[in-house]
C-alpha cells in the first residue's frame, strides 16, 4: 500500500459523511455499529465515534449483502466477518446459496410435475359425476381409502361431509385433485411438490397461467441468484482487503 493509500485509509470519516455515502440516516449507522454490522468503532477521549475508510468499505459490503442475501442471512455472515470468524461466515454464506438452490430445484420439480399432470390428463376417462363417497373415489382413482384419508389429513384433499351421516363426500373438483395426487405420488414426487401443484391448480385452474406463474418464479430466482453473486463478490473484495484469506496473500496493511 502506498503512502497516499495509507493516508486515505487512515482518514477519519464523519458519521454524516458515512451516512450520506450509503443513503441512510446517521442513526442507522449507529445501529449498524451497535449490532456488530460494522467493524469495531474506536472513540475519541471526548466519546465521539471514529470512522475510517474501512467502515465506509464495510458499509458498502453490508448494503450489497443485505440486497443479495437478505436480512435472514446477511447479518449473521457480516457479524462473523467482523468478529474474525471466517469459518462461521463462510458456513452461513454456503447456507444462503444452498437455500436458493433448493428453491430453484423445488420450482423446477413443480413445473415438471405440472407438465406430468397436463400430459396425463386424468379426466379423459368417463367416470361418475357429482358427489362421491370415499369408497367410490377409491375405486375411481385406484388408491386405498386409507391413502385418501391420509392425503386429507395433509391438507391435500378437502372433502365435505354429508349432512346427517357425516360421511366424506368428494365433489368433481376434489375427485380431480385426488387423481392429481395419485398421479404425482406414483411418479415419485414428494409431498411439498404435490402441495405446490395443487395450490397452483386451485388458485388458477388455467394451465397456461400456471406455466406463466412458474416461469415468472424461475426468472425471479435467476435475478436473486445474480444479486447473491454480486453480494458475494463484494464480500470477497472486502475480505481480500481486510482479512487474511486461506491460501491468499496477507491483507493490505498487514505486517
Amino acid at each position: 500500500m502506498g503512502a497516499r493509500d495509507e493516508d486515505a485509509s487512515a482518514r477519519r470519516w464523519r458519521i454524516t459523511d458515512l451516512a450520506r455515502s450509503a443513503g441512510v440516516s446517521t442513526q442507522q449507522i449507529r445501529n449498524y455499529a451497535e449490532d456488530g454490522l460494522l467493524p469495531a468503532v474506536a472513540r475519541t477521549d471526548s466519546g465521539y465515534r471514529v470512522f475510517t475508510a474501512r467502515h465506509a468499505d464495510a458499509l458498502v459490503m453490508l448494503r450489497e449483502m443485505i440486497d443479495g442475501h437478505g436480512w435472514g442471512h446477511a447479518p449473521a455472515i457480516v457479524r462473523a466477518v467482523h468478529r474474525g470468524d471466517l469459518e462461521t461466515a463462510l458456513d452461513a454464506l454456503d447456507h444462503s446459496h444452498a437455500e436458493l438452490s433448493r428453491e430453484r430445484e423445488h420450482v423446477r420439480m413443480v413445473l415438471g410435475a405440472f407438465e406430468t399432470v397436463v400430459a396425463k390428463r386424468p379426466d379423459t376417462k368417463p367416470i361418475p359425476r357429482g358427489n362421491l363417497r370415499i369408497g367410490e373415489v377409491s375405486t375411481v382413482v385406484g388408491v386405498r381409502t386409507s391413502a385418501l384419508r391420509f392425503w386429507e389429513r395433509r391438507g391435500l384433499l378437502r372433502p365435505s361431509r354429508e349432512a346427517g351421516t357425516g360421511y366424506r363426500v368428494f365433489s368433481d373438483e376434489e375427485r380431480r385433485m385426488a387423481h392429481v395426487v395419485a398421479l404425482l405420488r406414483r411418479g415419485g414426487y414428494p409431498f411439498p411438490v404435490v402441495e405446490s401443484v395443487l395450490g397452483e391448480l386451485r388458485s388458477t385452474g388455467n394451465p397456461e397461467r400456471v406455466r406463466h406463474e412458474l416461469a415468472a418464479r424461475q426468472r425471479e430466482l435467476h435475478r436473486r441468484s445474480v444479486r447473491r453473486l454480486r453480494a458475494s463478490s463484494a464480500l470477497y473484495q472486502y475480505l481480500d482487503q481486510y482479512a487474511a484469506l486461506p491460501g491468499g496473500p496477507a491483507p493490505a496493511g498487514a505486517e
